[in-house]
């Protein structure tokens, strides 16, 4: 791992993300990037017939240049600290829509991982907005690690990693072991039964046995969960055991596959106040 991105808009949730990020950037000794994104309000105004009006506001310009000013001297400070804690710092400072700013950037910088808060929405808000943290979970290249603003641990010992034993896990099954490494723990494979997708204990045992010695899985436990809805499913068993990440891949669905589908990785992320790693193992469109 050479590259952490840590998007943040200064809020407890963003620096519940720089914490984890900090220690797990020392950890690996790589660099860690903050990412601050400003959108500008628009140079251009509609009167009442809905022309657009050419008198440029100047009021509109101090303020952009009063909100550039304040987000360097806040991530100035931000990156004097990580650096006094031992971690390679480096800020990057972006105007436009946040989540386009975020795609941009991590298109270029190719990072290693994202680290990203999340204080969860409402079912309404999730239908009708979502979320950047939902839309960079769907599309990035690179496992993304979301925290929620409240308490997070810094050691990831007991993970939970809900997986559907598919060839194309292999890459984040990967990584998943890499971060058991990382902190010296242990790995709870889990699969969630549910009315509609049931299967024995006997064959549950069978499929993961294989499935681990395929990846060469070392430290790990295996479990079935019996809940009516996954997403929940994998919540409650993660509370329950008191693991300190789950990890999950998602398949990137866009568009009105998503809105069918929805993305169980997501919901899991913006819901669930243990630490998710995600990663997008194939897309739909």
């Amino acid at each position: 791992m050479k590259k952490i991105v840590v998007p943040t808009d200064f809020s407890a949730a963003a620096q519940t993300a720089i914490d984890v990020a900090t220690n797990i950037a020392i950890k690996e000794n790589c660099q860690l990037v903050l990412l601050h994104a400003i959108e500008l309000p628009s140079s251009q105004s509609f009167n009442v017939e809905g022309e657009v009006a050419s008198v440029e506001n100047w009021e509109q310009k101090i303020i952009s240049m009063k909100l550039i000013v304040s987000a360097r001297h806040k991530l100035a400070r931000l990156r004097m600290q990580l650096e006094n804690a031992g971690a390679n710092t480096i800020c990057e400072l972006r105007l436009g829509n946040p989540f386009n700013c975020i795609r941009e950037y991590l298109t270029a910088a190719k990072a290693d991982l994202i680290v990203m808060g999340t204080a969860g929405h409402s079912e309404l808000e999730e239908m009708i907005i979502g979320s950047n943290t939902e839309k960079v979970v769907r599309h990035a290249q690179c496992p993304v690690l979301t925290v929620h603003s409240g308490p997070a641990t810094k050691h990831f010992k007991n993970i939970v990693y809900a997986t559907n034993m598919g060839a194309e896990e292999q890459v984040f099954a990967d990584i998943v072991i890499n971060t058991r490494k990382m902190y010296d723990g242990t790995i709870h494979l889990v699969r969630i039964n549910t009315p509609l997708n049931f299967e024995s204990d006997v064959k549950v045992k069978q499929d993961m046995e294989a499935f681990a010695r395929r990846i060469g899985l070392k430290n790990y436990t295996i479990n079935t969960f019996n809940h009516h809805k996954e997403e929940e499913g994998i919540i409650h068993f993660a509370n329950q055991i008191k693991a300190d990440l789950i990890a999950l891949s998602t398949h990137g669905r866009t568009g009105f596959t998503h809105v069918l589908a929805g993305s169980i990785a997501e919901d899991v992320a913006n819901h669930s106040r243990i630490p998710v790693l995600t990663y997008v193992t194939k897309r739909r469109k």
